[in-house]
């Protein structure tokens, strides 16, 4: 098993262990990273904002997180991702597809459908991040709807995405700290296979994907993309 360290340089820099720690560092040779102007309001939506229990969240957005298969010819990899659109619009992060194949990979449901992606909308290796349209079949997608406010330590998260190959596995934690304005420190557990998954605030919408931590810490201390980082790239 090879170990992917990757860095994430935002207003400070440091280097994580990859949370699929091994999972599928894709080839990426898709279009550069553009700007696709301002965010759709199908994708953060203004609604009542309750507060939901882990239960609520889980039963809600289960089927909006899915696992990701993905191939460099030689090896198979695995990772998580999520629907931030009704229309397939998805994110995951960039390294879980880093150096594999295009057509190779595979978006696996938790209904056991499987999908392929259509294109890419936009990625960015340095903050680690991908956003892509699932070739839908004229299906419909549960998504998680976007977080406008910032995020806030103390507050309580839920993550869901699937470690070392445990489908939609369920962790929920609090907000450690916000490293600068695109990495936020979870205390919620993630292992390698959950990068690229969903970090859901207790009012139910996405704050985060899912992203790295430390091996060796025996604190959680683990780490999420900012979901501000992508909004503006958002069709």
């Amino acid at each position: 098993m090879k170990t992917i360290i990757y860095m994430l340089i935002f207003s400070l820099s440091f280097s994580t262990a990859s949370c699929v720690r091994k999972s599928g560092r894709k080839r990426i040779k898709y279009s550069k990273t553009r700007e696709i102007g301002n965010t759709s309001t199908s994708q953060v939506e203004k609604t009542n904002r309750n507060k939901l229990n882990g239960s609520e969240i889980f039963s809600k957005y289960n089927s909006s997180v899915f696992m990701i298969r993905t191939s460099d010819g030689q090896n198979f990899y695995q990772g998580s991702g999520f629907f931030v659109s009704a229309l397939g619009v998805a994110v995951s992060n960039y390294h879980v597809f880093e150096g594999t194949i295009i057509g190779y990979e595979q978006i696996k449901l938790a209904n056991n459908k499987i999908y392929k992606i259509e294109n890419i909308i936009a990625q960015s290796k340095e903050n680690d991040f991908i956003i892509f349209q699932v070739k839908s079949k004229g299906d419909r997608f549960n998504y998680i709807p976007i977080e406008n406010k910032p995020p806030k330590i103390g507050e309580k998260v839920f993550a869901i995405g699937s470690p070392r190959g445990l489908e939609n596995t369920f962790s929920s934690g609090e907000i450690s700290q916000v490293r600068g304005n695109n990495l936020i420190q979870i205390s919620v557990p993630i292992d390698r296979g959950s990068s690229g998954g969903a970090l859901i605030n207790e009012y139910g919408y996405a704050i985060g994907i899912t992203t790295g931590g430390y091996d060796d810490s025996g604190a959680n201390l683990n780490f999420a993309v900012n979901i501000n980082t992508i909004k503006r790239y958002l069709p």
